[in-house]
């Protein structure tokens, strides 16, 4: 049965819900009929998306619509409830809410999160900005049908809502999940229905996340789609993960530009992640030889929990970065000949991996010396190009050797924003249809 069900106020903004659950690997379907739900709560649907057309309607109008979808698509399989509202707080929210509550009964809290951050809103002291500027400072407070006059998340909706609504700010943020989640429900205990939180970075989405599910209390996700998101990833599993091709990440590369990326890949995306302890390489060959087995045999018990599995150096940590001089006197040897020990390492760890996992058939090297590696090992003949994924990073599969066929993404370490990596996880994904 569905394990997600977003009720959303429009058809476009549904959809693009529907997209950032797809990017996780949800089965998402939008509704247009609701005749046609029954038929829509298939076993291979992870979300259902229904957009109600409510925003520009009266209040009482858009209660009943929004009451009755819910009545329909409630099931005990749910896990992920969402009142998909807009991202500038037009139209009917605070109704809406409260609609959905009434359906889902006294034990749902709502957990308001109005903040995009790759669309510009964020929320500060319980004010809503539009690429920094107030909201009611911006085109949204002369719109023609649904105009907004202030900024604050919580005027909006006590004007709409019945319920007893408080707000969490940053400063309640800066103590962790555990730290969090532990004032959700002092909040829920004083009577509240709708907590609305601070929020800037999808960092904060994260944690916000991982508090609801910390406290184990039942909640209603109210927010633009990127909070929602970031629930279901903690909430749920996608129904047909384990039985598809996974994708390797390796990435040996120290620059600050990759440690932004693989930051951002561990918050977006399901991944299975093991940090090598890149020093161990070159302490022995007893030493390197016990850190590879132990990153490749972490991953391979592992693996199948999701369809990403990641090798991280932590050279992309600072304080661990490996002072080369000392290495390079004790065993009489040049940087790139002790740059090339830690190369093989990770390309050894690569190897071992794909022999003991058959179901891995993508490949994503950060780094050129690490993919020369790789080939080298495994003694291929090259890497047949195909595409490229954005600039600098190619799409190709490697030809001859063990590995052959097995489809590869290559990119230098410095470049890229900060979804690169995502950008080219998804590439790769797609491509073998995870």
């Amino acid at each position: 049965m569905t394990q997600c069900v977003v009720i959303a106020d429009d058809l476009t903004g549904g959809n693009a819900t529907g997209v950032q659950l797809k990017q996780s690997d949800f089965n998402s379907i939008s509704i247009l009929n609701s005749s046609m739900i029954d038929n829509m709560k298939s076993d291979d649907v992870d979300c259902i998306i229904y957009p109600t057309d409510s925003r520009a309607i009266p209040k009482k109008e858009a209660y009943n619509r929004i009451y009755e979808v819910c009545e329909k698509l409630k099931s005990r399989d749910t896990k992920v409830y969402s009142k998909r509202i807009d991202s500038t707080l037009r139209g009917n929210i605070g109704a809406e809410t409260d609609a959905m509550l009434d359906s889902l009964g006294e034990e749902y809290t709502a957990i308001v999160v109005p903040t995009f951050p790759s669309s510009g809103r964020t929320v500060v002291g319980g004010y809503l900005l539009v690429n920094g500027a107030l909201l009611h400072k911006t085109d949204i407070a002369i719109d023609p049908k649904c105009p907004v006059k202030v900024a604050k998340v919580s005027t909006i909706i006590k004007q709409q809502s019945k319920y007893r609504t408080t707000n969490i700010y940053s400063e309640d943020m800066m103590n962790g999940k555990h730290h969090l989640a532990d004032i959700i429900k002092e909040k829920i205990s004083k009577g509240n229905r709708i907590i609305i939180f601070d929020a800037v970075t999808q960092e904060d989405l994260d944690l916000i996340a991982d508090a609801v599910m910390t406290s184990k209390q039942k909640v209603l996700a109210v927010d633009s789609g990127a909070f929602t998101a970031a629930l279901a990833r903690k909430a749920i599993k996608p129904k047909n993960q384990i039985a598809k091709s996974h994708v390797l990440v390796v990435v040996g590369s120290v620059h600050p530009t990759t440690a932004r990326q693989v930051d951002k890949l561990k918050i977006m995306q399901r991944t299975v992640s093991e940090t090598v302890v890149t020093k161990e390489f070159l302490e022995s060959p007893e030493r390197r030889e016990k850190e590879i087995c132990r990153v490749v045999d972490s991953i391979v018990e592992n693996y199948d929990k999701f369809p990403i599995s990641t090798v991280i150096g932590d050279g992309l940590d600072l304080k661990k970065r490996i002072d080369f001089k000392p290495y390079m006197k004790k065993m009489n040897l040049s940087l790139d000949e002790v740059s090339a020990i830690i190369n093989d390492a990770f390309a050894e760890i690569t190897i071992r991996i794909f022999e003991k996992v058959k179901a891995f058939k993508g490949l994503y090297c950060c780094g050129g010396d690490i993919t020369v590696a790789v080939c080298e090992k495994v003694k291929a003949a090259g890497i047949a190009l195909e595409d490229e994924v954005l600039p600098l990073a190619a799409y190709g599969y490697i030809k001859g050797g063990p590995l052959d066929g097995c489809h590869i993404v290559t990119k230098g370490g410095s470049q890229g924003n900060q979804d690169a990596l995502i950008d080219c996880v998804n590439y790769l994904k797609k491509r073998l249809s995870i």
